[in-house]
This record gives structure tokens, C-alpha cells and sequence, in this order.
């Protein structure tokens, strides 16, 4: 096998050789993120309703999996605050949290996510992302921004009973007022440490000091809520037990959803780094690498992972340049897993609620979908209905995602089947533009001159002929239809049908079809089909100078032209 050959299944053997100097550049980005790698992951364990222990875990055989095979080497991969929210969401009701039930089934879903996303990078569906506009996508972060907030909030606050309990009888012994004043002291010092310097870990020197003072105060021994014992050691196999068919049935919508957004992501991270690096994204091979990353985290009993785009922005921010800034931060995990786990014991959660919130708190942006009113009211309306609906539908918050995505496709559709059809007439400025807009002339007695701005193919090809067909009825003199061309970039069976079925009408009525700027591969289909052979019914053109030209001469005088390549 070539090297080449060798690459590509193994990408890592790609990376530039080590030196000293990248080494050392490399080793503190790395320390960087796993000083965040760490409380996140246990955090967002916390999140998504597993052993804490699991967010670790999430965040050590998976980042390796993922970073070893990836083309976007310098992606935080590992645990994320709206993949562990989907994941908690999707199976409440379904078993306890934390049970071995639960554990059982968060497992099943990174595996079934992570064999599909494999699959569909072995295919090469990487283009399956664009199905997901940027509205859609921002609207439904949004929205499980402010859910994930509103579950954190009774740890934060350290309150002890349910929101409707404290309505109904309003007072502060509701509270655990230590749990409240480390929940919003953390906050508050993890806010001015990402506005300060947002490369610091100031999420681990928080927990650190959190735990140190709720170990001198006897905070635990109090009753109060800490993480309590996390086991240590490294991850063993963890093999899931068969789930009934009506368990699979229904995983099958979150573990849709958990692909489509945990990708999508990744691809929001991978693009910057990309785009700063000045190459070019292989979406295939990230699918390939992260859906090997997903089965990984399942086989060790963990969730499903992501990229955090806030872990990869400090990556790069810190001064990452390859991979081995990541295997130095999996160093750092490893050996919280081997030896620091027991400091865990005396977190108070509110502090972990801390860590979540602040994380969030970024992809909040309340005038986001407003901006986009000006450029398009359809898609800003799109990406409220989707903001909207997945509040409603929580927790099974999946539906506002897969609704907003129908009524995009369905958006999509419409505009497809409805294309832009226009008469054109000269402008001054000696364009063609539209003929009624600007209150032009017609380009020549008795012709139909129409531009179609899109595809002539299935979608497009009945809107065509009934345009044609509704102006001959209207104009009864009408003599000669002159399609221009030049924006036709494609054609299929329907439109060469179409294309016929046109000829044949001008021909009915006496007279005959123009057409201007075929391009080459439209061009190559209608010879194929036949269609294109000469004859006092139709004339063709290579520019529109030439058929507004012979338009201008008598009927007589028009003859057909070859064609260019184009």
C-alpha cells in the first residue's frame, strides 16, 4: 500500500513530525482545553443524566478516536452542552436517570448515531448538511439554550423543591442558601474569567476553590448536594444489552436528531479552523471519524459526543496546530481518571449548574432571527415557528428541529416549482431586464420573449408551459416564443419533454420557437433526445445579440443557426 494510500485510512500518519519547539507550543494549547475538558465533561454528564463518571469518559476514548482519524485535528471533541440536552430530553420517561436502564439506553444511542454518521461518510452524504439552513439550525440552538438554562437553574439556585411549590408558597426555605451562593459566586467568576481571558481555565481553578471551601465548611456532611463519589480507573468494555423494538422504536428520532445536530456542530467548528488554516474541509472523513468516536463512547458505557465549539475555539486560540495538542490534553484527562477523581467528591453541584450556564449562555442571541427579517421574512418566520415549537414540544424537543427542517425542504420546494419566468424587453442601459417592471417595449411585434432563472428539469417545466400557455391565450397574435437560455444550467427527461411539447405548439399555431445561449450540457441533451435538428420551426442562437438581431428582421429572413459549445 502507497503512503498516499496508507493516509488516508489512517490520516494521523499525516501530521507534521514532531519537534521540540511544536511540541512545546502544542503542550500548553493542549493543557489549556483539558483544564476545561475536564469539569465540562462532567457537567454535561450531569446534563445529560448519566454517571458523572461517563462525562469523563466521553472525554477521553472518543476525543482519541475522533483526533486520530479526522481531517479537523483540532476540534474540541468530547461531551457538549446541546448533544447531552437532546440526550437527557429524548429519554425522559423512558427510564430513571442515572439507572442502569438509562445508561443502557444513552449507549444505544451513541452507537446507533455513530454507525450512521460512519455510514454516511463510507457513502460519501456529507452534502446531507446543507438540508439544515442557518436559521433553522440557530433558532433550535437557541431555544435549547434557554431549556438547558431552565433545567440548571434549581441547582444553581440551590432550590429544593419545584418550581410550582415555590410559586404557591414563596419563601427563602426553599432554598439552600449555601448551595445559592456558590452557584451564583461561581457563575459570577466564570463570567469575568471568560470576558478577561478567555484561554485561562478558569472552569477548573472555580471547581477547585468550590471544592476546597465546601470540604473546609463541612458543606456535604451539612446535607448539601455534591458530586459525591466518582470512581476512578480507566473505562472497561461495556457491551449493552438488547432493547425491546418498541425501545428502538422509540431511540429512532432522537438518535436522527443527535446525528444531524452533533454534526452539524462539528461543521460549524471545522469550518473556522479551515478557513484559518486555508484548506479545504473533508466532511466525509469527519463523519467517518466521529461517528467511530460516537461507538467508542458507547462501548465504554458513555453518550453520544461532539465538537464544542467553544473547546475548539480556545484550541485555536491557544495556539493549536495539530493534533498532538489534543493527545497532551487526553494526558491530563487520563490522569484525572487514574488519581484526581476522589477531589471530585466535595463539588457542590450548584457549581457544576455554574459551569453548564455559562457555557450557554453565549449562543443566546435574542436579536439574531430579527436581523434575518430584512434579508428573507420566510425563513426568519421559518426560524421562529422552529425557535417556538421546540420550547412547546419539550421535552421531546427533536420535533422542533424535524419540523423546522420540513417546512425548509417544503420552502425549498416551493420555490423550485415556482421559478422566476419573465418577459424581458431592452433597457436603456441595453440589458435585458423585465419587460413589465420597468415598463419596457416588447422586443419585436408578435414575440413572446421569456428568461426562466432556473433548472429546466421536473420541478420547473410545468411552470414554464403554463406561463406560455396563459400568455398565447391572453395575446392571441402572438407568433413566436423566444426562450433565453443562458440561465439554464441543466435539463432532464421532463424538461426535454417540455422542450418538445413547446416546439410543437409554436408550430400549431404557425410559427416557431427561438432560442438563445443553449449551454453546452443542455445543449448535448437535446441533441441526445433528438429535439434539436433544424427547421422553420425553431432557430437557434449562441448569444442573445444574435436573436435580438434576427428578431428584428422579417419572419422571413430568420434562419436557423448552429450552435456553440458553451
Amino acid at each position: 500500500m502507497t503512503p498516499a494510500a496508507l493516509s488516508r485510512w489512517l490520516p494521523f500518519l499525516a501530521w507534521p513530525r514532531p519537534t521540540a519547539e511544536l511540541l512545546r507550543g502544542e503542550f500548553w494549547a493542549g493543557m489549556t482545553v483539558g483544564l476545561m475538558l475536564v469539569p465540562q465533561g462532567v457537567a454535561y454528564a450531569h446534563l445529560a443524566g448519566m454517571p458523572l463518571v461517563t462525562g469523563i469518559y466521553a472525554s477521553l476514548v472518543p476525543a482519541l478516536v475522533a483526533v486520530l482519524w479526522a481531517s479537523s485535528t483540532r476540534l474540541g471533541v468530547g461531551p457538549t452542552a446541546l448533544t447531552s440536552l437532546l440526550i437527557g430530553a429524548s429519554l425522559t420517561g423512558l427510564a430513571e436517570p442515572g439507572s442502569a436502564q438509562w445508561v443502557q439506553l444513552a449507549a444505544w444511542m451513541a452507537l446507533l448515531s455513530g454507525a450512521l454518521q460512519l455510514l454516511l461518510g463510507v457513502l460519501r452524504f456529507g452534502w446531507l448538511l446543507n438540508l439544515v439552513t442557518s436559521p433553522v439550525l440557530g433558532s433550535f440552538t437557541q431555544a435549547a439554550a434557554l431549556l438547558i438554562l431552565a433545567s440548571q437553574l434549581p441547582a444553581l439556585l440551590g432550590l429544593r423543591t419545584t418550581w410550582h411549590a415555590l410559586a404557591a408558597d414563596p419563601s427563602l426555605h426553599h432554598f439552600d442558601l449555601r448551595a445559592t451562593a456558590f452557584g451564583l459566586g461561581s457563575l459570577a467568576l466564570l463570567m469575568l474569567g471568560r470576558r478577561w481571558r478567555p484561554s485561562f481555565p478558569t472552569a477548573m481553578v472555580v471547581i477547585a476553590l468550590a471544592a476546597l471551601v465546601s470540604w473546609q465548611a463541612g458543606f456535604a456532611d451539612a446535607d448539601g448536594a455534591v458530586v459525591g463519589h466518582v470512581p476512578s480507573g480507566l473505562p472497561s468494555l461495556y457491551l449493552p444489552g438488547w432493547l425491546s423494538w418498541d425501545e428502538f422504536g422509540a431511540l429512532t428520532l432522537p438518535v436522527l436528531v443527535v446525528t444531524l445536530v452533533s454534526f452539524l456542530e462539528t461543521a460549524s467548528s471545522a469550518k473556522v479552523e479551515h478557513s484559518r488554516g486555508g484548506t479545504r474541509w473533508n466532511e466525509n472523513q469527519d463523519l467517518i471519524a466521529h461517528g467511530m468516536a460516537k461507538m467508542s463512547s458507547g462501548l465504554c458505557g458513555s453518550f453520544a459526543t461532539s465538537a464544542s465549539f467553544s473547546r475548539s475555539a480556545i484550541n485555536l486560540y491557544a495556539g493549536a496546530q495539530t493534533g498532538w495538542a489534543t493527545l497532551f490534553a487526553l494526558v491530563l484527562v487520563l490522569a484525572t481518571l487514574l488519581w484526581l477523581t476522589p477531589a471530585l467528591y466535595h463539588v457542590p453541584q450548584a457549581v457544576l449548574a455554574a459551569v453548564v450556564v455559562t457555557a450557554v449562555t453565549s449562543l443566546i442571541k435574542p436579536l439574531g432571527m430579527l436581523r434575518l427579517w430584512p434579508i428573507s421574512r420566510v425563513e426568519t418566520l421559518i426560524g421562529l415557528s422552529t425557535f417556538a415549537l421546540t420550547l412547546i414540544s419539550a421535552p421531546r424537543l427533536y420535533w422542533g428541529v424535524l419540523a423546522g427542517l420540513v417546512m425548509n425542504l417544503s420552502h425549498f420546494l416551493y420555490q423550485r416549482l415556482h421559478p422566476r419566468i419573465i418577459e424581458v424587453g431592452i433597457h436603456p442601459d441595453g440589458s435585458l431586464r423585465d419587460r413589465h417592471l420597468w415598463q419596457l417595449a416588447p422586443l419585436a411585434p408578435h414575440v413572446l420573449a421569456l428568461r426562466m432563472d432556473a433548472e429546466l428539469d421536473f420541478a420547473s417545466a410545468t411552470a414554464l408551459e403554463r406561463r406560455v400557455a396563459d400568455e398565447l391565450a391572453a395575446r392571441p397574435g402572438l407568433r413566436a416564443l423566444c426562450l433565453f437560455a443562458l440561465p439554464i444550467n441543466r435539463i432532464d427527461v421532463t424538461g426535454v419533454e417540455a422542450f418538445m411539447r413547446l416546439r410543437a405548439l409554436m408550430q400549431s399555431r404557425g410559427g416557431a420557437l427561438h432560442v438563445a445561449g443553449l449551454k453546452l450540457p443542455v445543449q448535448r441533451v437535446l441533441e441526445r433526445a433528438q429535439v434539436l435538428h433544424a427547421g422553420p420551426d425553431l432557430h437557434t442562437y449562441r448569444t442573445d445579440a444574435e436573436a435580438l438581431a434576427s428578431l428584428e428582421q422579417p419572419p422571413e429572413d430568420s434562419a436557423c443557426r448552429p450552435l456553440a459549445g458553451r
